[in-house]
C-alpha cells in the first residue's frame, strides 16, 4: 500500500527485519513480506533484497518466510508481464532454498474500495490469469514449497483446488479473504466463514486455512477461527487503512485473543509437520 495508506509499514530491510523477528518472539509461526525500494518506498522483487530480509530474519528466529507477488493493476506496479517475469524472484529465492511458501492467487476480481466509489473513482482488476497460477503451481511442484492461496471469492478456492489436484504439488494454504472496506468477498462476518468452510469440505477437506483479508479488522472472528481448527493472519497489508497499531501490536493482540478463545499457539515446526506429507516424518 506504501506508507500513503500505510504509514506505519517498515520499509528498510533493517526495519522489516528487526518487526520480522519481533512479531515471531510474540508468537507468529509465518512472517509474509513485501520488499521495498528504500530510495522510493516502492515496492520491488529484487530477489538479493528479498535474500537479505529472509536471512535476517531466520538467523534469529525460527519462522516460515515468504515474500508477495506483483499485484497486476495496482498503481506504481508492472501492468504486462509474463509468468516467468511476475514469479522470476520465486524462482531465485527457491533456487537458493530460501522459501517454504509462495503466494500463488488462484483467480481475479475487481478491486473496489467504498470511499473510492463514493467519488466515482475507479478501481483496478486484480489479475491472475490460469497460465499465471499454472507456472506458479509448477514452480511449487519443481522446487517443493507450499503455494499459499489467497481466496478473494469462492471461485478462487474452486479453480485453486482442483488445480492443485492437477498438479500435484506441496498442499496449499487456504487464507479466507474478508474486507469492511472492499466490496470483494465476503464481510468479515459468522456467515462468509461458514460459507467458505462448507466450500472448502467439498473441494478440499481437511485442508490448513486461516482469516485474514485487506482493509478489515479480523481480531473478533478470532473465536470462530479457534472453534473450528483454523488460523489467524495479521498486520498492516491486512489491517484498516491507517492503522494505529504496528505489527508487533497486532500480532500481540491476536496471540492473546486466541489464547481466550482456548486456541494455541504454532511454531514453525507445527506448521511444517501439519503441512507434511501423511507419510513424511519430521526430522
Amino acid at each position: 500500500w506504501t506508507r500513503s495508506r500505510q504509514p506505519g509499514i517498515p520499509v528498510s530491510v533493517k526495519d522489516i527485519v528487526e518487526q520480522g523477528i519481533a512479531c515471531v518472539n510474540a508468537g507468529a509461526a509465518i512472517v509474509h513480506l513485501h520488499a521495498y525500494d528504500e530510495a522510493c518506498g516502492r515496492q520491488t522483487e529484487d530477489p538479493d533484497v528479498y535474500t537479505r530480509i529472509i536471512e535476517g530474519i531466520r538467523t534469529k528466529v525460527d519462522a516460515i518466510v515468504y515474500p508477495t507477488i506483483p499485484t497486476t493493476g495496482l498503481k506504481g506496479q508492472v501492468d504486462e508481464q509474463t509468468p516467468q517475469q511476475r514469479f522470476a524472484h520465486v524462482e531465485e529465492l527457491a533456487r537458493r532454498r530460501l522459501i517454504e511458501w509462495a503466494a500463488v492467487d488462484p483467480g481475479s476480481t475487481n478491486f473496489a474500495h467504498y470511499d473510492e466509489l463514493r467519488e466515482d473513482q475507479t478501481g483496478f482488476v486484480y489479475l491472475n490469469s490460469e497460465d499465471h497460477i499454472r507456472h506458479g503451481l509448477n514452480l511449487a511442484m519443481r522446487y517443493g514449497f507450499h503455494p499459499a492461496y489467497a481466496i478473494y471469492e469462492p471461485g478462487f478456492l474452486r479453480l485453486g483446488a482442483t488445480l492443485h489436484w492437477r498438479s500435484s504439488c506441496p498442499r496449499p494454504i487456504y487464507r479466507f479473504m474478508f474486507s469492511r472496506g472492499f466490496t470483494f468477498g465476503f464481510p468479515p462476518e459468522d456467515y462468509g466463514v461458514t460459507a467458505y468452510l462448507n466450500l472448502l469440505d467439498q473441494v478440499a477437506p481437511g485442508a490448513n486455512w486461516m482469516i485474514s483479508g485487506l482493509d478489515v479488522d479480523v481480531l473478533p472472528m478470532i473465536p470462530r477461527a479457534v472453534m473450528e481448527g483454523g488460523h489467524v493472519r495479521v498486520g498492516l497489508e491486512d489491517a484498516p487503512f491507517g492503522s494505529d497499531r504496528s505489527n508487533l501490536q497486532w500480532v500481540e493482540e491476536a496471540a492473546q485473543r486466541i489464547g481466550k478463545a482456548g486456541g494455541e499457539l504454532a511454531t514453525a515446526r507445527d506448521v511444517r509437520a501439519a503441512l507434511a506429507p501423511e507419510d513424511q516424518e519430521m526430522p
